[in-house]
């Protein structure tokens, strides 16, 4: 990171200029410059944003899906497949706010070549909000009674009751469209047959032509798209696999690739990489936070809401795991100008930023919790216990540099005041996947503790604050697809939630935001390490990478060209 902007919070650090061009004629054949390398050392598995848990997937559907409109990171609306941003101006948005109108941009044709209608949007929702589904974009359109194809080219969403949030749904990362056509027949218990999980047909700047999950998928250019002077590489190749630091070599200082993708590297390595001159450490503070999730239910019952956890319900224990937790060492040491101690979970935009929370470390303090909890070693192997039962925990991530070296540092503070901790790592393909039958996904949460990032993908963070709400908890019945993986229950919080969600002066329902935020932090649902920036590795010779904190960082990829 650039450190003459080093203390300039949630700003961007470094940005690469948008070049304008003239519409050119594609070259005839592909040769290494026509082709843009990516690396994701987080591989994708599946290519549907709405079955996958994880940003690495959305990612990759990105450059092939695109939603109705998305924001910049100046939190400037830009349409994709709409035609013009509603307002109350243009009628767009209703006066009583309880619907909104979307008008379509016409004549635009999935890349299989069937038209892109009203219908495709309809149909999206209808997909969405199946239970039978299993979507993990669910809770974001439970403000929905129903989606209308006013007809080919206009949609009305309606809402259940006045809905500030108009702009949650059908937006940005969260937002993509999926063909009607291709997902028809798959919408139900069957989704994750469709082939289009794999293969997806778009509305992008290109389409995919091939797809390993786990290693490669590799693009053309969508010869549908509908801007003609875009894109501009003949090939996209994005490689699955590896590790962060791997990534950040091969775009920093060999220079065999030309964008690498979340590098979650120590600032050490990074500054060292980028000295070589061959890319840049490109990065941007926004709403994302590495946290560490405390477990509410017993994992070893299957992490289901009948099994309580035998020590996570009480909060003088969740207090004690919070004052162990070394922010200061933890920012400083490992992620330098790429990760700030917080102690909110909810972080952008500022002014959602609660001034009312602090962190602090304090061993002793954390031993006199357990103590007064009634956890004491009470059979001499340094290890607490109440009851028969040890305190001992499980604490999972995924498998990274960074990540092994933040475990280390909270476990040697636990087995200080005598909490044993084993660690587990976990592919991030895995970690971040959305197969229901796998144990070691986020959302099955098979441990005690588990760290990862996540955060609000709108300026708006209604639907964020949501992933903690009593009907977003992982379970079987879902598909494990829920957000709220301590599974969290607090009735006094889904009525929060439930205000800000109709309340329409927008200083009244900050405060009802700060309030939630405030509310989890209280009683230690997760705890918060570090505000990350989103950081990303960009070759000297790709001109118009533009990152935003509210879409993925492909989101602009037709923009994307070689200088």
């Amino acid at each position: 990171m650039k450190k003459s902007l080093k203390n300039l919070p949630y700003i961007l650090l470094t940005i690469l200029s948008i070049v304008a061009c003239s519409p050119q004629p594609n070259p005839p054949t592909t040769n290494q410059t026509d082709t843009l390398k990516l690396l994701y050392w987080q591989a994708p598995t599946i290519l549907n944003p709405h079955l996958s848990n994880g940003y690495k997937d959305a990612e990759a559907s990105r450059i092939t899906l695109e939603p109705l409109a998305s924001y910049d990171n100046n939190g400037q609306l830009i349409p994709f497949l709409a035609a013009e941003i509603p307002t109350r101006e243009n009628g767009g948005i209703a006066e009583d706010g309880k619907s909104v109108t979307w008008k379509l941009k016409q004549n635009i044709k999935w890349s299989d070549g069937t038209p892109f209608t009203a219908a495709d949007v309809v149909f999206t929702y209808q997909f969405i909000s199946n239970p039978n589904v299993g979507a993990n974009t669910t809770a974001t359109y439970n403000i929905i009674s129903s989606v209308e194809a006013i007809d080919d080219y206009t949609v009305k969403v309606n809402f259940k009751d006045v809905t500030p949030g108009w702009n949650l749904v059908f937006i940005g990362t969260q937002g993509m469209i999926l063909p009607r056509h291709k997902f028809s027949e798959y919408n139900g218990a069957n989704s994750r047959q469709a082939p289009a999980n794999l293969m997806p047909v778009g509305t992008g700047a290109y389409r995919v032509v091939e797809f390993k999950p786990g290693d490669t998928i590799v693009y053309e250019p969508n010869p549908e798209y509908w801007q003609s002077n875009q894109p501009h590489f003949q090939r996209i190749e994005l490689k699955g696999g590896g590790d962060a630091t791997s990534a950040a070599r091969a775009v920093l200082q060999t220079g065999d690739a030309d964008f690498a993708y979340n590098l979650q590297v120590e600032a050490p390595i990074l500054q060292q990489l980028e000295a070589t001159g061959k890319g840049q450490v490109v990065g941007i503070f926004g709403p994302q936070v590495e946290r560490i999730h405390l477990n509410l239910s017993d994992p070893k019952q299957g992490s289901s809401v009948e099994f309580t956890h035998p020590f996570f319900t009480n909060p003088q224990v969740r207090q004690a795991f919070n004052l162990v937790v070394d922010r200061e060492t933890i920012g400083d040491r490992l992620y330098g100008d790429t990760g700030k101690p917080t102690a909110n979970l909810l972080v952008a935009p500022q002014q959602f930023n609660s001034p009312n929370t602090k962190y602090e470390f304090n061993l002793e303090k954390a031993a006199v919790l357990l103590d007064e909890a009634g956890w004491e070693d009470s059979n001499g192997n340094g290890i607490r216990d109440k009851n028969g039962v040890e305190m001992t925990v499980l604490f999972q991530t995924s498998v990274n540099p960074l990540r092994q070296k933040t475990q280390e540092i909270v476990k040697q503070a636990l087995e200080s005041i005598g909490v044993g901790v084993e660690l587990k790592s976990i592919d991030a393909s895995i970690f971040f996947g959305g197969d229901p039958a796998n144990t070691d996904t986020t959302g099955r949460f098979a441990a005690d503790l588990e760290m990862f990032t996540t955060g609000n993908t709108s300026p708006d963070p209604g639907a964020y604050m949501k992933y903690y709400t009593c009907d977003t908890i992982p379970d079987r019945s879902n598909n494990w697809s829920g957000d709220n993986v301590s599974r969290y229950c607090n009735p006094k919080y889904d009525q929060l939630w439930q205000q800000s969600t109709n309340e329409l002066d927008p200083q009244k329902r900050q405060q009802l935001l700060i309030q939630m935020n405030d509310m989890l932090v209280e009683e230690v649902i997760a705890i918060p390490v570090v505000a990350r920036a989103e950081v990303v590795g960009v070759s000297n010779s790709i001109v118009g990478v533009e990152l935003t904190s509210w879409d993925l960082r492909t989101w602009n990829i037709a923009e994307w060209k070689r200088e």
